[in-house]
Order: structure tokens, then C-alpha cells, then sequence
């Protein structure tokens, strides 16, 4: 067969579409919608989007490819395993520099990305996985190969353990795999086949065993003796073409079977990658911009409660500043609360705190009533600690309220009373009582100067 037959036969397959073509063709229009989606959503945030610059390009790039119907293949493996051969061999020229120095495959930027063979189908030569002083190309070669829709490992003999684990890593990024073991022309029929067994043994639960092929893609030249016409005799080396039936017959199946669902599938798992990378930089943001919400509530109802000398006044004050609290984080998250909302959030917290909190106003309501028993003198004495326990009521509200917004305004499979104790548990109470004490006592000062 000839060389670029193959590839002939691929871009007419691809643009006829198989009979399950129109599944495929389903599939890469959701995907797209999807990643347009994503690439138009109004709702992020301008540093988010530019912090992920280079994965918004990439999902850019792969809405093109699924639009013209291209499938990328990448071919894999550590240096000077014949995979620069191999390309060439399948597209039936010299598009890659092929050498026998030691890593010869270098390049990067748009070479990765270079369209070779014609449109449809698209050949991605990487540089090798163990190259001695190349760890940028290895990632490169990673990077590449997460983001192609089928790879093609290429091994010239038994797995070493480097070559098994990038296996693994790249069966992790759930897209078809092919283990091909070149250079098969120099073993014989019986080592080949052990060989071949080795590997998917190897190989199992990460590639089908049908997808384990022995290919030559640069096959030794062999020798003959040629006869001249005076009758002498001399030996030439005669070159041999590719063999790479197996290769091309599994393919054809891969395609065959799966199509432009593949495209579809590696555009929308990447774009779910973004999307979980977006969605924790702006849950980071939320969360950062809550700390600061928190404390300044924390500081605000401290203050409230330790300096109001009217009895009951600074608990209904305090009460206010928790739904205010509420109100102002369901704002952050942006899952607006309304104040009724906000109160009856508020109840559930405080109800799964029913001993905690009951401390916390029992003190409240002690130094409330010595407020009134003596006209607010006490205030001075109450001050520290009343505001140091409405601190820290105030923190275990705003982190319980934070939990159920987050969730989307659910408490998700715990339930409220397992998410508070958490909180509980999590929050160092003697270190907020101390830092509160701390802060209040020294606003108290900077105000008495």
C-alpha cells in the first residue's frame, strides 16, 4: 500500500463521516456549544480569565479544530524510539526532521500545532519523554500529547519503567491509546511475538490488547549480491519500505469506531478542566474577599456589644449585625440572600449551636443586665469579654453561612449540624478570644486618647 493511502483513506472516512457519523457530528456540536459557553461566560472575573490566558487560547484553538472537523494525533514516546520516523512514514514525506543524535525532535510554539496532513486529519510529532537536560520538552511532550484526540506511544522493546509510568499518566487523560512496537525488524518472528505479549501484559488496563501492533517504520536496509554484466559481483544495501499494516488497520478501526466523537470528547474534558480551574480561582477570590467581610463584622458587633451601655440594645444590635453579615456574604457569593432568609439561615446556625451559643448570651445577657444595675459604669469592666464572645459568635455565624453558600445555598450531603461541629472544631476559640480581647482593648485606648 502506499504510504499516504492511508491518510487518504482517513480524510475521506472523516469527511464521508462512518455510519455512526451522525452521532459524531451530535457530539462535536455540544462540545462546541460548550466551550463557546465558556469562552463568552460574562460572569468571569477579568484577572481569573487572564491568570488562565493560556488555557482560554487553547480552548480557542480547540472550538477551531471541532468547527472544521480536524482530528489530532500525537505520537509519543522517549528519544530515539523511531517516532519522527514514524510520522513521516505514515504521511509518506519528510515532514519531521528525523536523526540518530540523541533527541533530535527539539522544536516548539506552532510546530506542535503544525497541520501536515492536509485538512481533517493532523499529525503531531513531540519531543522525547526522557531527554537528558529537556524537561521543558517533556512537558511539551506531555502537554501536547493530554491535548491530542488519539496518542500513538511508540516503544523499540520492553517498557522501561519511565516508559510504563508516562503510560499511566497518559491513560489518565482518558483518550484512546496505541502501544506500537517499532523497530520489529530486528527480532525474529518467535522474540517479536513474546515481545508483543510482554507489552500488553505491560500494558493492561491502559491500552487493548488489539491496540498492542508491531510496526518497522524505518525498517535496515537488507543486503544483496548483485551481479554485473562482466559477471562480477558486489553487495549492495538495498532499502526496505515501512511496514506498518498493523498500525494503519488499528487506525482505521479507532477511527472507524469513534470518529469526531474523540474531538468532542478531548475538547470537553479540557474545557471541564478549565472550568474547575476557573471555578476554584473565583471560589479562592470569594473566599478571600469573605476573610475580610468576617473580620470586619467580627470587629464591627464586637465593638457594638463591648461599648453599648444600653441594656438589650447590644444584643439586638448584634442580632442585626449577624443577618447584615449573612445578607453582605450571600452578595459575595453571588447568591443574594433576602433578610428573611438571612434570619432563618441564622436560626438554623445558631440551633445547631444551642449549648455554645446558650454560653455565649447567658454572658451576654449578664453583662447586659450590669450594664443597667449600673447605668453603663460597667461597660468598661464587660467590655473585653462580651466583645471577645460576640467576635467569636460572629466568626462561627460568618464560616457557617460561608459553608452553606458555597454549597449553593444548601448544606450539601453533611447537614448543618455535622458543618457547624466541623467549624467548631476547626476554629482555634482561645486564639480568636485572645486576638479579639487584644483588638478591642486597643481601639478602647486609641479611643481614650
Amino acid at each position: 500500500m502506499n504510504p499516504t493511502s492511508i491518510w487518504q483513506r482517513l480524510r475521506a472516512r472523516f469527511a464521508r463521516e462512518p455510519a455512526r457519523a451522525g452521532e459524531g457530528v451530535a457530539h462535536g456540536e455540544q462540545a462546541a456549544q460548550s466551550l463557546r459557553a465558556l469562552l463568552d461566560d460574562p460572569h468571569i472575573p477579568a484577572n481569573v480569565r487572564n491568570g488562565l490566558a493560556v488555557d482560554f487560547a487553547r480552548l480557542e484553538s480547540m472550538l477551531g479544530k471541532l468547527e472544521r472537523g480536524e482530528l489530532h494525533i500525537a505520537v509519543f514516546g522517549r528519544v530515539s524510539v523511531g517516532k519522527s520516523a514514524l510520522a513521516n512514514a505514515l504521511l509518506g514525506h519528510d515532514a519531521f526532521t528525523v536523526g540518530v543524535l540523541h533527541g533530535t525532535t527539539r522544536e516548539a510554539g506552532q510546530r506542535r500545532w503544525q497541520d501536515v496532513a492536509g485538512s481533517g486529519v493532523h499529525l503531531i510529532d513531540t519531543p522525547g519523554i526522557d531527554e537528558l537536560d529537556g524537561e521543558a520538552r517533556e512537558r511539551l511532550a506531555y502537554d501536547v500529547a493530554s491535548v491530542s484526540d488519539l496518542v500513538v506511544f511508540v516503544v523499540d522493546g520492553d517498557m522501561t519503567q519511565r516508559e510504563r509510568d508516562a503510560l499511566v499518566e497518559l491513560a489518565r487523560t482518558e483518550r484512546p491509546l496505541l502501544l506500537a512496537l517499532n523497530k520489529a525488524d530486528r527480532y525474529g518472528d518467535d522474540e517479536r511475538e513474546r515481545l508483543l505479549e510482554r507489552l500488553r501484559e505491560r500494558a493492561a488496563g491502559l491500552v487493548r490488547a488489539d491496540d498492542v501492533v508491531a510496526i518497522a517504520a524505518q525498517p535496515a536496509a537488507t543486503r544483496r549480491v548483485r551481479v554485473d554484466a562482466d559477471g562480477s559481483e558486489r553487495i549492495e544495501l538495498v532499502e526496505q519500505p515501512p511496514d506498518l499494516a498493523a498500525l494503519r488497520s488499528r487506525l482505521l478501526a479507532v477511527l472507524e469506531r469513534e470518529g469526531r466523537t474523540l474531538a468532542a470528547l478531548n475538547a470537553s474534558l479540557f474545557a471541564g478542566r478549565v472550568a474547575d480551574q476557573v471555578g476554584a480561582r473565583i471560589a479562592e477570590a470569594r473566599r478571600e474577599l469573605a476573610d475580610t467581610v468576617i473580620r470586619q463584622y467580627c470587629v464591627a458587633k464586637a465593638l457594638a456589644v463591648a461599648l453599648n451601655p444600653i441594656p438589650v440594645a447590644d444584643l439586638l444590635a448584634a442580632g442585626a449585625l449577624d443577618a447584615a453579615l449573612v445578607m453582605h456574604l450571600g452578595r459575595v457569593y453571588g447568591l443574594p440572600l433576602t433578610r428573611t432568609e438571612a434570619g432563618s439561615l441564622i436560626g438554623v446556625i445558631t440551633a445547631q449551636l444551642a449549648a455554645l451559643m446558650g454560653a455565649i448570651w447567658g454572658v451576654h445577657l449578664v453583662a447586659s443586665a450590669l450594664k443597667g444595675l449600673s447605668a453603663g459604669v460597667s461597660t468598661v469592666v464587660t467590655a473585653g469579654a462580651q466583645g471577645a464572645l460576640a467576635w467569636y459568635a460572629t466568626e462561627l455565624v460568618g464560616r457557617a453561612a460561608e459553608k452553606y453558600l458555597v454549597a449553593g445555598k444548601s448544606w450539601g450531603e453533611l447537614g448543618p449540624k455535622r458543618v457547624v461541629a466541623d467549624i467548631v472544631a476547626s476554629l482555634d476559640r482561645d486564639s480568636i478570644l485572645r486576638e479579639a480581647r487584644e483588638e478591642i482593648l486597643r481601639r478602647l485606648r486609641s479611643r481614650a486618647v
